[in-house]
């Protein structure tokens, strides 16, 4: 999978999302990195889509964490942006489900890495022109693995 991405539309982010849920495994930790209106929401429906995710795919701003489990794998979906460090993040208990699950964290740099021994860094922006970007940072062999062996 290439590295770099140019996401002209919201479906256009939301498809990246589908291919990453494609490559997803129980245990991976996706920390989305980017401004407001990146597409970090959009991401996550990808994905959320991508896992056979039945029901919205929303952003867990006011809830902090939403947890689908109608997919192949189940999906937890995080948004840390009213967090106030990594002592929040663990009364949030995600590391009971990190395991099983694939938890995607909004917001989440340098608050939830530790969840994971690898996890995947998704740089996202908005361009003025507003088409978004993303570039994939992949921390760990797992996930380098994983994106260098697709086409």
């Amino acid at each position: 999978m290439r590295r770099e991405h140019v996401l002209p539309t919201p479906a256009d982010t939301r498809a990246l999302g589908v291919a990453l849920a494609g490559l997803a495994r129980p245990g991976d930790l996706v920390v989305l990195v980017g401004p407001l209106g990146a597409g970090k929401t959009a991401l996550t429906q990808g994905i959320g889509a991508g896992l056979g995710v039945r029901e919205p795919v929303t952003s867990p701003t006011f809830v902090i964490a939403r947890v689908h489990r109608d997919g192949r794998l189940p999906l937890v979906h995080v948004d840390a942006y009213r967090l106030g460090g990594v002592a929040d993040v663990d009364d949030l208990d995600l590391d009971v489900t990190v395991a099983s699950s694939v938890t995607v964290v909004e917001w989440g740099q340098g608050l939830v890495e530790q969840l994971a021994d690898e996890h995947l860094e998704v740089r996202l922006d908005r361009r003025d022109d507003d088409v978004r970007t993303a570039v994939l940072v992949p921390h760990g062999p797992g996930w380098e693995q994983r994106l260098g062996d697709q086409p």
